[in-house]
Parts: C-alpha cells; sequence; structure tokens
C-alpha cells in the first residue's frame, strides 16, 4: 500500500482574502498565488504553498493536503479508497487524488506539485550553551520582524469519529503511532499523535493529530519558524500588528516543540514551532492521562480559550 510522506498544505474558508492574506504576511508566509476564489501562501522553502484559503461567506477549516512519494503511491491510496487520479487546477499542478476522512474532512493526496526557488533567509543561530561554545567572535544579531515559516509541521483534527479516522489515517493512509492521550481508562484515547511510517528514516513526531470531540473542526495548523529567535521575533512582531494572541511562549511535551499560538483574523488557532522530535517507527509510543499537566513542560498559564475551534461543518 501506498504511504504518505508529509504534510503539504491545510485549506481552510473565509469570506476576506485580503484580510486573509494580511495576517499571514505578518505571520511568516508570502503570497505564491491567487484567483478569484482562492490564496496561495508560501513559506521560505520551496514548496510552492503550505496556506490555502478558498473564498466562502462562513470561516472554517476544510482539509489537508498530504504527500506522496510516487505517481504510484498515489494511484495505490486513490483505488484503496474508491476515488480517481485528476490533474490538479489550482496553483503548483501536480496530481491528486481528493479523499474524505470518517469526520468528513477533505485529504488530498498530491504528487509532482511544481517547486519554488527557496527565499533567502539567514542561516539558523548558532547557540553557545553551558558546556560548549561553538559561537566565537560572531555576535548574535538577528533582525526584528515577522518569522520566517520554513515550512508546515502538523495538523491537528477535530471530530466525533475518533476510531475510525484513526484507522483512516492509519490502514489506509500508512501512519504510525507515536502518542496517544486517554480519559479514565486507559483504553479510552481521546487524542492520538501520527507520523508518516517511513521505516528507518525519522519523521516530526506527528504530521497528523486526531482528537475526539463532538465538531469537525481543524483544531490549529502548525508551521516552522527558522530558529527560537525567529520564533520570537515574530512574537514580538505578531503583538505588535494587534493581533489576537492564544497561548505561548512554552514547550510541548508531547512533541517537545518550542509552541506559540495565535488565532487568524477569522478564529483559526495557528501555531509557530521550532525544534520539534524526530521519530522513526522504531518509536515505542507513549500513554497519558488528560488529567495530568500533559500539554506543556513549561509555558504561561494555558488561555481560558485555547479550547475553542472553528468548526469544519
Amino acid at each position: 500500500m501506498g504511504r504518505v510522506t508529509g504534510i503539504a498544505y491545510v485549506r481552510y474558508q473565509a469570506p476576506d482574502l485580503d484580510r486573509m492574506e494580511r495576517f499571514l504576511i505578518d505571520f511568516g508566509l508570502s503570497r505564491s498565488g491567487r484567483t478569484s476564489s482562492a490564496l496561495y501562501m508560501r513559506g521560505t522553502g520551496a514548496d510552492h504553498h503550505i496556506h490555502i484559503t478558498e473564498l466562502g461567506d462562513e470561516p472554517r477549516g476544510l482539509g489537508l493536503g498530504l504527500r506522496v512519494e510516487s505517481r504510484e503511491d498515489l494511484e495505490e491510496i486513490a483505488a484503496a479508497a474508491k476515488v480517481r487520479v485528476e490533474e490538479s487546477s489550482e496553483p503548483g499542478g501536480g496530481v491528486r487524488a481528493i479523499l474524505r476522512d470518517p469526520n468528513d474532512m477533505r485529504v488530498d493526496i498530491v504528487h509532482g506539485q511544481r517547486t519554488l526557488e527557496p527565499v533567502p533567509v539567514r542561516a539558523p543561530l548558532v547557540i553557545n550553551d553551558s558546556v560548549t561554545a561553538p559561537r566565537r567572535g560572531e555576535l548574535q544579531r538577528p533582525v526584528r520582524g515577522p518569522s520566517h515559516v520554513a515550512r508546515m509541521e502538523h495538523a491537528v483534527l477535530a471530530g466525533p469519529n475518533f476510531e475510525a479516522a484513526s484507522s483512516f489515517y492509519q490502514n489506509l493512509l500508512g501512519m504510525k503511532v507515536s502518542d496517544r492521550i486517554y480519559a479514565g481508562d486507559p483504553s479510552s484515547h481521546i487524542v492520538v499523535f501520527l507520523h508518516c511510517g517511513l521505516g528507518r528514516v525519522h519523521t516530526d513526531h506527528h504530521t497528523v493529530a486526531l482528537m475526539k470531540s463532538p465538531t469537525s473542526a481543524i483544531d490549529h495548523s502548525a508551521f516552522v519558524t527558522l530558529d527560537w529567535d525567529d520564533l520570537m521575533l515574530g512574537h514580538e512582531h505578531l503583538e505588535r500588528a494587534g493581533h489576537h494572541h492564544e497561548w505561548g511562549v512554552g514547550r510541548h511535551i508531547m512533541g517537545s516543540e518550542i509552541f506559540d499560538y495565535w488565532r487568524d483574523p477569522f478564529g483559526n488557532k495557528v501555531e509557530h514551532c521550532v525544534d520539534g522530535d524526530m521519530v522513526n517507527d522504531d518509536h515505542v509510543p507513549g500513554l497519558a492521562s488528560i488529567e495530568d499537566d500533559i500539554l506543556s513542560i513549561w509555558s504561561p498559564p494555558i488561555s481560558k480559550t485555547f479550547g475553542e475551534i472553528t468548526k469544519c461543518r
């Protein structure tokens, strides 16, 4: 069976593309394409786009795109899902199969999208610590401004059909469990973190995470910044621009990322992150209780509105 190798993009709907673009520029993205009905935003990497906003009256999360390594993998997944492979009509081109997961989230399986020249950025900062001092005779002077978002890391999807969704991403798309969270009974799982099942190859701790919820939604999407200083400079830039800060800065436990959560103008929760765990299929999944303090190793108190999500349907 074909398997997905990473996340390509996240897809939202909003009533004002100009307003969304202004926020995303402050967040650290730049435009790679725009039509009368959709906005396509890129990071500093070679991916043609990593964030799509479709024009529509109701703000909501629509879905995500997942990448496969070959046309053969795409055709295998499409055949198993009983959908067709088609040429993509969106900027960036390539071929795709459009699936629906058990929570009615759109899942594009994509291959062969056109790439762009990476955006020139400074190198990640070299840090002197208490043991080693590799930076000698060089000063740390990162420039103020928006973060430099390199790529997507993950999307967290909420919905009522938790077990069926978990089976969909594992059995159809080849993903593997990194960690689970339970409520009450240890067998009663309510969150699962999934990485791409690439054998001995290391990949992000979670490319997709699923959470049990009465509402189908994108709980949040996460984007990797250049380094920790870049994340903090982006925090200050977004704050000065008057955007809504949701929670952070802190370090997660599951995944280990440094995190900083914001709300876009339509209520969607988006995350800057850096320094996440990399795992492979030798990783032994962890299990934790929701009743424990599991969201962060250190951070400010979690916001009262952090659990609010913009619905999918």
